[in-house]
């Protein structure tokens, strides 16, 4: 899947989060475990944000989960939005145990088609030449 204009970016080098945007690249969504404390990490990070280690394993979700809430944008005057019409901003619990700020996709009418639990499969956008892709989710 590939949008119009390009979305807004992170900054690079960007130390924290690095690792997680280049796997965007190879359409992988990772995630980090705390090899301490087995705490399941996300949003990146460099140490656990339950017991502080920083004895961390980066992971690839399977990109299965359920659409935990949403709402939707009806307009948008960012130029990388405007075509858009209305698109569904969305938190969705991924199997592994975390929780993901996205986009839902692959419906033509978020407000009727949008349902909190309902079952999404992850899908990519990506950003143009050797930019990141970013992970949205659509009806499984």
């Amino acid at each position: 899947m590939t949008s119009q204009a390009i979305r807004p970016q992170p900054h690079f080098p960007e130390q924290d989060t690095q690792p997680f945007w280049d796997a965007t690249k190879r359409h992988e969504l990772t995630y980090q475990t705390c090899d301490d404390c087995s705490n399941v990490i996300f949003f990146p990070s460099r140490h656990c944000t339950k017991c502080g280690g920083d004895n961390t394993t980066w992971n690839v979700s399977r990109g299965e989960g359920e659409v935990y809430t949403f709402s939707v944008v009806m307009q948008s005057r960012h130029p990388a939005f405007k075509d858009l019409g209305a698109y569904a901003v969305a938190y969705v619990d991924l199997d592994e145990g975390f929780r993901i700020m996205t986009n839902i996709v692959g419906v033509g009418n978020p407000i009727e088609e949008i349902q909190c639990g309902m079952r999404v499969k992850l899908v990519w956008e990506d950003q143009g030449d050797d930019q990141v892709a970013l992970p949205m989710f659509e009806p499984a």
